[in-house]
């Protein structure tokens, strides 16, 4: 099945890519500076050790090392992972796509992968907004047993589709910077 975004101009393609891009990098470092606090040596890598806690004990753990305001932080930041997502996942299919054609245009069969990542990348931004409801409602009180452990899958399932998408578009401009441009160009 053709990705959605397979269909757009390559201008409108460009200046979607360029826009998320942008959202992805001022978010990340938004994202960043809230997380500033969480590391400690309970969480060695702040939200991403609550992500991966697994059990309602680490995860309890977790939380217990956060005062209010770094729990205030948190929950802002998880609140605009929601935005984020979005972002993340439309510049990284983005890059998978026009991975694809540099691919496609070089003659190369592997020109579908860069559109089954870039499907890749969809499922990976509704695994985070699935981890970002678990760990929310953690952290608004709720002590359900399963909730770290669908947030450590969901988180862990995001993070291997992300590096996936990020290898393939990597790989992309390799194909573009080495291959002879006028039969890859994109």
């Amino acid at each position: 099945m053709k990705h959605p975004f397979a269909t757009l101009s390559a201008s409108a393609s460009r200046s979607l890519f360029i826009v998320s891009l942008v959202l992805t990098v001022v978010l990340m470092m938004a994202m960043n500076s809230l997380g500033s606090g969480l590391n400690n040596p309970t969480a060695p890598m702040g939200i991403i050790s609550f992500e991966l806690a697994g059990t309602l004990e680490n995860a309890e753990r977790i939380l217990s090392t956060w005062d209010a305001a770094t729990l205030l932080r948190l929950s802002f930041s998880l609140g605009l992972d929601f935005l984020y997502l979005v972002v993340y996942a439309t510049s990284i299919s983005l890059a998978c796509l026009w991975a694809g054609k540099v691919w496609q245009r070089a003659g190369w069969k592997a020109s579908i992968i860069g559109s089954l990542a870039a499907w890749g990348l969809w499922l990976a931004a509704g695994l985070d907004a699935i981890e970002n409801l678990a760990l929310t409602r953690l952290l608004f009180g709720e002590r359900l047993g399963w909730l770290p452990l669908v947030a450590r899958w969901a988180a862990t399932l995001k993070f291997a589709l992300i590096l996936l998408g990020l290898l393939i578009a990597l790989l992309g401009l390799i194909t573009f910077l080495v291959y002879p441009r006028h039969k890859a160009a994109a």
